[in-house]
């Protein structure tokens, strides 16, 4: 509603579908909701963990592989799916990967063993790849730029509608239905969001690059050598990734063998968190758009939020349980703050290859969080069980490594000088 009143409203009168509401309908909503669908499924073992422990006996260190799963496969695309993006197009590839998605629901539902369960799970992970990619890659195309900042994080809260969905709603509907049934239900919306993308989203010029194939890797590559990417990337990529990690998977058990919660105030929890989550991206976005217009940079807002990432992180990591809940909301609200650098970044690397320099920074924080959640399932699982579950001193050292990390990017991030840096022209 925000960004779309900076439409020109002369150009809108010759092609009724730059109209703001069409704008908004037809060329960012269908992206919206496959965004959605990608939190859910990306969120959603936080919930049904429990029910494959039991079904597959399976160990800390291999839950944290197979949550992990998805995001690996979702990591390892990033850089050839900037390229599709660029070439072909966010609608075309949209498409094509959520039906591969809707494909890995309904085998991770058949699923008879624990390996089935992980191909399955990276599947899913490929098939949502382009979820935030290709909303990004959208709204390069239709927003201007200097509203983008807005869009985007709009377009991530639709993002958190998945999370608290794959919270309490999603335990009662496995309460009903079973985890099995449940995944097929996924597919089947899955593959609804995939038509509407494909007969929603109109076709621009301008969208695809006509530059070869050859030629834009080679771009690609000059991307991840960048200075600025090197400076920017290690920072973006812990922080975000690391929330990830934590909230799609860990959050759940920490508040079971931390606080003593059952599994009904755990999916209560996790509901709120994923609640600060949807308010928290949009309240990023509207702070960044103020005062962007005021002169201040996106990446100044940026480091407020990630300092205050930070400091929530080091009250869960000390277990100060009074506390405990809000910073786990603050944690939520603030994690991905990392949205700000992609309109930033895509800005100082040019419009013809937004959609690459996105997924650099996607890549990173992705993979970031595949390594973290499986990480911290390794180090649980170096302590022995409790009769209720995980040992709490487990999270201390598993979250305290993180953190650590992620204060050391920080660091790297303030010393080294912008002005050093060769930047790309804009």
């Amino acid at each position: 509603v925000f960004f779309v009143a900076e439409v020109n409203e002369s150009k809108a009168k010759d092609n009724p579908v730059t109209a703001p509401r069409r704008i908004i309908f037809f060329a960012l909503f269908p992206f919206a909701c496959g965004y959605f669908l990608s939190y859910l499924l990306r969120a959603v073992n936080a919930v049904v963990a429990p029910d494959l422990v039991r079904d597959f006996a399976v160990s800390p260190a291999e839950l944290g592989v197979l949550t992990s799963a998805y995001l690996l496969s979702f990591s390892l695309f990033q850089l050839p799916l900037g390229v599709f993006l660029d070439r072909y197009g966010a609608r075309r590839v949209q498409t094509v990967l959520l039906a591969i998605a809707a494909a890995g629901c309904f085998l991770f539902a058949a699923a008879p063993d624990f390996f089935s369960l992980v191909a399955s799970r990276a599947i899913i992970g490929l098939g949502f790849s382009a979820g935030l990619m290709a909303s990004f890659k959208a709204s390069s195309i239709w927003v201007p730029p200097e509203r983008r900042s807005l869009a985007n994080a709009s377009i991530m809260s639709a993002g958190a509608l998945g999370i608290i969905m794959a919270t309490e709603p999603t335990a009662w509907l496995v309460t009903q239905v079973g985890w099995r049934a449940a995944f097929v239900i996924f597919g089947a919306i899955i593959l609804a969001g995939a038509a509407f993308v494909f007969l929603a989203v109109p076709e621009k010029e301008g969208e695809k690059v006509s530059a070869g194939l050859g030629r834009q890797v080679a771009e690609l590559v000059e991307i991840l050598k960048l200075p600025l990417f090197l400076r920017i990337a290690p920072m973006l990529a812990l922080t975000a990734g690391a929330t990830i990690a934590l909230q799609t998977l860990w959050a759940g058990p920490w508040f079971r063998d931390v606080l003593g919660l059952g599994p009904h105030d755990v999916a209560r929890s996790l509901f709120w968190m994923a609640t600060s989550f949807m308010i928290g991206i949009f309240i990023i976005g509207v702070v960044a758009d103020r005062l962007q217009k005021r002169g201040v940079s996106p990446m100044t807002v940026l480091l407020g939020f990630v300092i205050a990432n930070l400091a929530a992180q080091a009250v869960i990591m000390l277990q100060v349980k009074a506390l405990a809940f809000a910073a786990w909301c603050v944690v939520s609200a603030a994690g991905q703050a990392a949205i700000l650098a992609y309109p930033w970044f895509a800005q100082r690397v040019g419009p013809g290859l937004s959609g690459r320099s996105n997924a650099t920074i996607n890549f990173a924080m992705f993979l970031v969080a595949f390594a973290a959640q499986a990480f911290v399932g390794v180090v649980i699982g170096w302590f022995p069980q409790t009769a209720a579950g995980y040992d709490p001193q487990s999270y201390i050292w598993a979250f305290g490594l993180l953190l650590a990390l992620e204060l050391l990017a920080l660091i790297w991030y303030l010393f080294v000088p912008l002005a050093s840096l060769k930047e790309p022209a804009p």
